[in-house]
């Protein structure tokens, strides 16, 4: 039965979509933040991980931590995963505004990191 609803909701493309739109939004943070070392991911479960610096590149979970953080006091709730890596897994339901709402978030929470370190 989940899985005819799955198909028949068209939640599975949904998640596609809006993780293709997502990845969009994140393709370009390992250029703009000094702090981002990958992002990747498939559908609508993506990862970013936190480094030292681009030179360096070691793992930085106090940064990935202080991110989290920033996030939930914005509004959004993530989980770290891994040494460092930050993870999204939203809702196949998810539509591309709260989509945005997500990105825009992470976006100030790291910003707001980079800037205090």
């Amino acid at each position: 039965m989940a899985t005819i609803d799955l198909l028949e909701n068209e939640y599975l493309e949904n998640g596609r979509r809006v993780g293709e739109h997502l990845m969009n939004r994140m393709k370009g943070w390992t250029g703009r933040f000094r702090t981002v070392g990958d992002v990747g991911g498939l559908g609508l479960m993506l990862g970013i991980e936190f480094v030292t610096g681009r030179e360096g590149r070691e793992p930085a979970p106090d940064i990935r931590d202080r991110v989290v953080d920033s996030a939930f006091h914005k509004g959004l709730l993530v989980l770290g995963a891994g040494e460092s890596t930050l993870r999204l897994s939203p809702p196949l339901m998810i539509d591309t505004e709260q989509a945005d709402f997500a990105i825009d978030v992470l976006e100030k929470s790291i910003a707001e990191v980079e800037r205090s370190a």
